[in-house]
């Protein structure tokens, strides 16, 4: 039985550019080893856009000495409106996660740029074994996930300002 109790996790960070200019950088995310500091590759699959929803990647992930793949399916893609707003969602097979990057209009011009985990099926039970064996306990890499998200997001700003 899946972990159900799992809080989502979400960092905000401002980027001093306009929501189409992050969104053409974060839209794609074969752009992710940039920026993630457990993301070490990412492939696209099956030879459709990548930047659409349903898009299939194979995530080659790593954490220290350990490596492991992933397989994500990106679930929701919705380019700038008018406001500004977009969302980039994709679903992990392994571990039922969903990840997201919202995009939102500054008054100032620029973006809000939001990053979130959601478990909205639970975490597999395959994943919180490997969690507690491999990473010191879903607690421990719950607070490495939260931290990492922060890194990702100060990485992307700093590409997308430069």
């Amino acid at each position: 039985m899946p972990l159900t109790d799992v809080a989502p996790l979400s960092a905000s960070i401002e980027i001093a550019a306009s929501p189409a200019q992050v969104w053409a950088e974060v839209s794609d995310l074969r752009n992710m080893p940039q920026w993630s500091p457990q993301t070490a590759r990412s492939i696209l699959r099956g030879g459709g856009a990548a930047t659409a929803e349903g898009a299939k990647f194979l995530n080659v992930n790593r954490k220290g000495l350990l490596v492991w793949p992933t397989q994500s399916k990106v679930v929701r893609f919705a380019a700038p409106g008018a406001d500004g707003s977009a969302e980039i969602a994709w679903r992990v097979k392994e571990n039922y996660t969903v990840w997201s990057l919202r995009l939102e209009a500054t008054p100032s011009g620029g973006t809000r740029l939001t990053s979130t985990r959601e478990a909205p099926d639970g975490i597999s039970d395959v994943s919180v074994r490997l969690t507690k064996v491999m990473f010191g306990g879903v607690p421990k890499f719950t607070s490495t996930l939260q931290h990492d998200m922060g890194e990702t997001l100060q990485r992307i700003k700093a590409a997308v300002e430069k």
